[in-house]
């Protein structure tokens, strides 16, 4: 989030240093072509820099600590700060002309959320949004999120609101920043894998912390965003380095047949496809999502396992909850299985099985 700079002063008008150097030697009664020839500097040059045309060197800073008394420190801090407010200045002016842009991203939305501060200044506004994405201008931004080289742009999920969708992603990625992760290692991630699966009985009290320590030991940092308004994605994996993978889950499914499968469905891109990736995830059918679909359901409930319950069972409650604990996972997210399978019916007496998720450690 944004720091406090409300103290900070910040002019809007540039003096340069010519002005304080004319000032000073006006002071002591000595002349333009007298400090010209003491500097051994053309008069041109020390007239140009009296009058804000030539900027004030670090040579030219010794040589007038030699004549005035006063640190060439002074004279380079005075043109450092003239240039920074000559930048900052005319970056207001164009950044006054793009305001506009502020009416794609969710600015309310991030504001009431905490990731952003609110201004009544449109350019001030503008400059809050692009620290948060940490672009130096719209243009930037476009092309960062939106440029023919993102990988993710394409996705159904990141196309119904590309604004709103970057602005969740990036929620997550800077949660994933502070997230510190050893250099990943897939088969300690996979090994991590079935102790995350041991987790899927106890409440998001006990495993969700458990599982962002888990996978960091292995190079995976886990990131928990709630969905913002208006997108489609239920997740997504991206590489934040060749040695740092992220998995960002929205919690958009509270029960936890959904969200167990959607973090081993994420897992299987890290395992499966290539670290150029991205993945937004939005019910869209392609192979790799079908081989991640695939990996998340043999982890979770093996298929040999799976075809002798369902060959033997009348899919009771009872005999859904033993198997369950036979094979050491939430009994709901068998029911999960058995309903996407055609076994019971969406509306089954077995969905109190599934537990709704209440989260509370999460970004807001």
């Amino acid at each position: 989030m944004s720091k406090n700079n409300k103290n900070q002063f910040k002019p809007d008008y540039a003096v340069p240093p010519g002005e304080t150097l004319l000032e000073t030697i006006e002071a002591i009664g000595m002349s333009q072509a007298e400090l010209a020839e003491r500097t051994g500097r053309p008069k041109k040059t020390i007239n140009e820099i009296i009058k804000g045309k030539v900027a004030i060197t670090s040579e030219t800073a010794l040589q007038l600590e030699r004549v005035l008394g006063i640190s060439a420190s002074f004279w380079n801090n005075l043109e450092r700060n003239y240039q920074e407010t000559v930048a900052r200045l005319n970056e207001q002016n164009k950044l006054q002309k793009q305001v506009d842009w502020l009416k794609k991203i969710p600015v309310a939305i991030l504001v009431k959320k905490g990731w952003i501060k609110k201004y009544t200044d449109k350019v001030q506004q503008l400059r809050e949004v692009l620290n948060f994405f940490g672009v130096a201008s719209p243009e930037r931004w476009e092309e960062r999120w939106l440029g023919t080289r993102v990988a993710y742009r394409k996705s159904p999920a990141f196309q119904s609101d590309p604004y709103t969708t970057a602005s969740w992603l990036r929620i997550g990625e800077l949660i994933a920043q502070k997230i510190d992760c050893d250099a990943y290692d897939p088969s300690k991630f996979k090994n991590a894998l079935f102790k995350i699966r041991e987790l899927t009985v106890q409440p998001p009290d006990v495993f969700q912390s458990e599982i962002i320590r888990l996978c960091a030991k292995t190079g995976v940092a886990i990131t928990f965003v709630p969905e913002l308004p208006r997108i489609r994605a239920s997740g997504a994996t991206w590489w934040m380095s060749p040695h740092k993978a992220v998995i960002q889950l929205n919690l958009r499914y509270k029960r936890d047949d959904q969200f167990w499968f959607s973090i081993f469905h994420e897992a299987g891109h890290i395992l499966l496809h290539g670290k150029k990736d991205v993945f937004i995830e939005d019910d869209c059918k392609n192979s790799k999502e079908d081989e991640a679909n695939r990996f998340a359901s043999e982890i979770l409930i093996p298929k040999t396992q799976l075809r002798k319950f369902i060959e033997f069972s009348d899919f009771n409650k009872t005999a859904i909850k033993s198997f369950a604990s036979e094979i050491g996972i939430a009994p709901g997210i068998v029911v999960g299985r058995l309903q996407y399978l055609g076994k019971l019916q969406y509306n089954s007496h077995c969905n109190d099985l599934k537990r709704r998720f209440e989260w509370k450690n999460v970004a807001t």
